[in-house]
């Protein structure tokens, strides 16, 4: 049966482990294109669509991050990845925490990049159920310009800009509304990290202010074994605002877990 995930899988398999990318709300596979075109001339490099964005299916109603991790699971299952690095952004790093506590030795290094671990404010709830709606009735066209200079900062490039309005308004209102829904219900994270042993790298832009540099710094102290980097010039995406930056940090923290692993 084919996998139910949209996804490229580029690179070889060459001893290296796995790079497993998963993207943000409400943007698609392509986020990471600079990370794929960098890392994939070295290693094996798995970039999906989560359920309801780019080219995956939509599932209307809710869609928590248990079920998009369970979906990676089986993507990966299905690709025959037993061990990899696993790197999410915002949401993605929210998946990718999900993950985390259901693969176990299977993830032998975490990237959390622009995200956080507390679970929704009851504020944050009706907010995201409330944008969920509005993104059903009106569409993603008035909120993506509303946010676009959130997600990338002001002075980003016009080309990096562009594709992530692109990005933006090519979801679809329902998938979008859908994975708004399962955000607001989801757990803290909080626990699991406490205990968590494998090799981190915490990284987010130095002008987030979605997830601020003090969340970072919060997330880095309250893992056991985790490195933390601020992106210079960079908002929400650093991954494509600075991907030159971006890549070297995680080129050198594959690096490291690759020699760990071996």
């Amino acid at each position: 049966m084919p996998p139910f995930l949209a996804y490229d899988d580029k690179g070889p398999e060459n001893g290296r482990l796995p790079l497993v990318l998963v993207h943000g709300h409400p943007f698609d596979r392509t986020m990471w294109a600079p990370q794929l075109a960098e890392f994939s001339a070295g290693r094996r490099v798995i970039v999906p669509d989560l359920r309801g964005y780019g080219a995956s299916p939509v599932t209307p109603g809710t869609v928590t991050l248990s079920r998009h991790a369970r979906d990676l699971e089986s993507l990966l299952d299905h690709l025959g990845a037993s061990v990899f690095v696993l790197a999410g952004l915002s949401m993605g790093g929210q998946i990718a925490m999900e993950c985390a506590g259901r693969f176990g030795a299977r993830v032998r290094g975490l990237v959390l990049a622009d995200t956080f671990p507390e679970p929704e404010t009851p504020e944050g709830v009706r907010s995201r159920h409330a944008m969920a709606d509005r993104l059903r009735a009106e569409g993603m066209s008035g909120y993506a310009d509303e946010v676009l200079e959130r997600m990338v900062a002001p002075y980003a490039a016009p080309e990096v800009k562009a594709h992530v309005h692109r990005m933006m308004t090519g979801t679809d209102p329902e998938g979008a509304a859908a994975s708004l829904r399962g955000r607001a219900a989801r757990p803290d994270y909080r626990p699991l990290l406490a205990g968590l042993t494998t090799p981190t790298l915490v990284v987010t832009g130095a002008d987030d202010t979605y997830t601020p540099v003090a969340d970072a710094e919060a997330l880095h102290t309250a893992l056991p074994d985790s490195r933390l980097h601020i992106v210079p010039g960079a908002a929400h995406l650093p991954n494509l605002e600075r991907p030159e930056e971006f890549n070297r940090v995680l080129g050198a923290f594959l690096a490291e877990v690759d020699g760990g692993d071996a």
